[in-house]
C-alpha cells in the first residue's frame, strides 16, 4: 500500500450532502478530499441505458457494478439481506453525484411541527434544533440548488426570502385537479423544486422530457454534480471508484485515518483532522458498524446502541384512475403540484400525515403504462386505426396520485451487518430488518379515503388503490441526531458524541421524517454543519 494520503477534511460520499460540504469547506481554504465508491456517469450513455432498459426502474440508467453494488427496486432482497415482516423497498446510487442523479427534485421544507413531533403529539423523539434554526439554511440550500417555487404560498412553513426561481408552470392535469377540487378541504399548490425553470448556473431550463426519474438528459434537474465541479474548481480532490472500508480510530478515539479498496483491488489509506460520513442511511451505519475492533466492539459512533436502528420511509400509497375528460399526461416534470396541507393537524396523535403528490406521468409508476396499455390493446384485436383512437383515449385520462405517509421511528427497524455474506472488498452485506407500523397504515387507509374523494370529485372511473405499500426512495433515520448521547449518535451540530472529529451528514441523522421529500432538509443540515466547521477551524 502507498503512503497514507494527507487532508485537512475527508468526506466519504458525493452526493448532495458531501458534495454542498465539500463545496463549502474548500471554499474557505481547507484542503477537502472526497471519497466515491462509485464512478462518474457520463450523461448521454445514462439516457441510452434507460432508453434500452426493458424494465425501467429507477436504477435502470445506471447499470450494476460489482465494484459498487447498490439496490435495485425491482431485485430488493438481492443487495440488502432482509428479514421482518415486510420488505424495505427504497434504494440509493452509488455514482459520483450520489442518488440527485435519480431523484425526482421535490424540494418540500419540513413543518415546524415536525421537529416537535413528541411535544406536539406524543410520538416519536423531539429534534434537537427547532426549524427557526434551521429555516436560514433552508434559503440557503434553496439558492444553492436553484429550487424553483412560488413564493406567494409558504406551504405552512414560513420562509424569511423568496424562491431563487420562478415556478415550474403547472399541468393541465394540476389545472384540471385545481379546478375539480376548489371549494374542498384539497388545496392544490405548484411543488417547489430543484429544476431550472428559466436558465439557471450555465444550466438551461428544463424541457418536460418526463423522464426526471431516472434522468434528466439537459441537467435542468438539479444534481450534485454542479456542487462536486464546485468543490474541485476551489482545490478539492475527488477519489471516485474508491470504497472506504474501515475507520481507524486513536486510543482516545479521534478518527485518524480511512483504508479505502479501489476497483481494482488495490488498498488506499488516508488521514484527516476532521472525517464526514455523507454516504447515505444505509452505508452509513454500515461502515461504522464495519469499523469495530477490540476497543469498539459495537462499531464507531455507537455508545448509544443507536447506530443503524430508527430506519424510516415514508410509505407510499399508490392509486390510479381514468379521468372523466382528457387531462392529458406523460408530458413534462414527473410531478408539478401537490396537496399539501394534509400534512399536520391533531390526528397526528392518532394516524400518520402525508402529503399527495399529484403525477403528470399518467399510470407509469403502478402500470408500466402507456406501454403496458399498448400491448393489452394489441390483445383485443383491434385494427390499427381503432388501436390508435383507444390508447389516445385512455392515455389522455390516466391519473395518478400518491400519499407520502410519515413513519414512525422504531428501534427495530434497523441496518446491522449481515453475518454470512460479503462484498468484494470484504464487508459484510446490509442486514435490513423492517416493518411499517400501524400508525402508517392507518395513514395510508385514510389517503386511500382521500384519493377516493379526490377521483369523485374529478368523475373518474376505473379507480384502483394499491394493496400493498411502495418505497418512496426516502432513506432516513439509523444515526440520529439528539442532545442525549445515551439515545442518538450524533450532536446539535452532526458531530459524533464518541469522536469529536468524525460528522455525519444525510438523512440518517433525521429524528422522526415528517412528510417533506428529505433532501431540502439534507441540504439544509449540511450548510448549517459546514458552516460550524469553518467557524471552529483551529479552536
Amino acid at each position: 500500500m502507498a503512503s497514507p494520503l494527507q487532508a485537512d477534511i475527508v468526506i466519504v460520499g458525493s452526493g448532495v450532502a458531501g458534495a454542498l460540504a465539500a463545496a463549502r469547506l474548500a471554499e474557505a481554504g481547507l484542503q477537502v478530499l472526497i471519497l466515491e465508491a462509485g464512478k462518474p456517469v457520463e450523461r448521454g450513455q445514462a439516457v441510452q441505458n434507460f432508453w434500452n432498459a426493458p424494465i425501467k426502474v429507477p436504477e435502470c440508467a445506471y447499470p450494476v457494478q460489482p465494484e459498487a453494488i447498490h439496490p435495485t427496486t425491482d431485485r430488493p432482497t438481492d443487495w440488502y439481506q432482509q428479514t421482518g415482516p415486510d420488505l424495505f423497498k427504497s434504494t440509493y446510487l452509488k455514482v459520483v453525484g450520489g442518488t440527485t442523479w435519480h431523484w425526482l427534485g421535490t424540494c418540500l421544507r419540513l413543518l415546524p411541527s415536525d421537529f416537535q413531533t413528541q411535544t406536539l403529539h406524543g410520538y416519536g423523539v423531539d429534534w434537537p434544533i427547532s426549524y427557526a434554526d434551521l429555516e436560514p439554511f433552508y434559503l440557503q440550500a434553496e439558492h444553492a440548488l436553484g429550487v424553483a417555487g412560488d413564493s406567494a404560498h409558504d406551504l405552512s412553513s414560513p420562509r424569511s426570502g423568496p424562491f431563487s426561481l420562478p415556478p415550474i408552470p403547472q399541468s393541465f392535469v394540476d389545472r384540471s385537479m385545481d379546478q375539480a377540487l376548489t371549494g374542498t378541504r384539497f388545496q392544490v399548490r405548484a411543488t417547489p423544486q430543484a429544476r431550472n425553470s428559466i436558465v439557471h448556473d450555465a444550466r438551461p431550463p428544463c424541457c418536460g422530457s418526463s423522464s426526471c426519474i431516472p434522468v434528466c438528459p439537459v441537467q435542468a434537474k438539479y444534481d450534485a454534480t454542479v456542487h462536486l465541479k464546485k468543490a474541485q474548481a476551489a482545490g478539492a480532490r475527488l477519489l471516485d471508484q474508491s470504497t472506504v472500508v474501515q475507520l481507524i480510530p486513536d486510543a482516545e478515539g479521534r478518527i485518524t485515518s480511512a483504508r479505502f479498496r479501489r476497483w481494482d483491488q488495490s488498498e488506499g489509506e488516508v488521514s484527516a483532522t476532521v472525517f464526514i460520513l455523507a454516504c447515505h442511511a444505509i452505508e452509513t451505519p454500515r461502515l461504522l458498524l464495519a469499523s469495530r475492533s477490540g476497543a469498539w466492539p459495537n462499531g464507531l459512533a455507537n455508545g448509544s446502541d443507536q447506530v443503524g436502528r430508527n430506519l424510516m420511509d415514508h410509505p407510499v400509497q399508490l392509486s390510479w384512475a381514468l379521468s372523466r375528460d382528457p387531462v392529458y399526461p406523460y408530458r413534462g416534470p414527473l410531478s408539478t403540484s401537490g396537496i399539501e396541507n394534509l400534512r399536520d393537524g391533531p390526528f397526528r396523535r392518532e394516524r400518520s400525515a402525508y402529503r399527495i403528490e399529484i403525477g403528470n406521468d399518467g399510470w407509469s409508476w403502478p402500470t408500466g403504462a402507456p406501454l403496458t396499455l399498448a400491448a393489452q390493446v394489441a390483445d383485443r384485436g383491434l385494427s390499427a386505426a381503432q388501436m390508435n383512437q383507444a390508447l389516445a383515449r385512455d392515455t389522455a385520462r390516466h391519473l395518478r396520485l400518491t400519499a407520502l405517509t410519515e413513519q414512525l421511528p422504531e428501534l427495530d427497524n434497523r441496518v446491522s451487518l449481515d453475518t454470512t455474506k460479503k462484498d468484494i472488498y470484504g464487508v459484510p452485506l446490509p442486514h435490513i430488518h423492517y416493518r411499517v407500523d400501524d400508525y402508517a397504515r392507518r395513514g395510508m387507509l385514510q389517503a386511500q379515503k382521500d384519493h377516493q374523494e379526490i377521483f369523485t370529485h374529478l368523475q373518474a372511473s376505473e379507480i384502483h388503490h394499491a394493496t400493498d405499500f411502495f418505497g418512496a426512495g426516502h432513506i432516513m433515520g439509523t444515526c440520529r441526531m439528539g442532545a442525549d448521547p445515551r439515545q442518538s449518535v450524533v450532536d446539535a451540530q452532526l458531530r459524533s458524541h464518541d469522536h469529536d472529529n468524525l460528522y455525519i451528514l444525510g438523512s440518517s441523522v433525521f429524528p422522526t421524517g415528517g412528510t417533506a421529500n428529505p433532501t431540502l432538509t439534507i441540504a439544509a443540515l449540511s450548510l448549517r454543519t459546514a458552516e460550524a466547521i469553518v467557524r471552529g477551524w483551529g479552536d
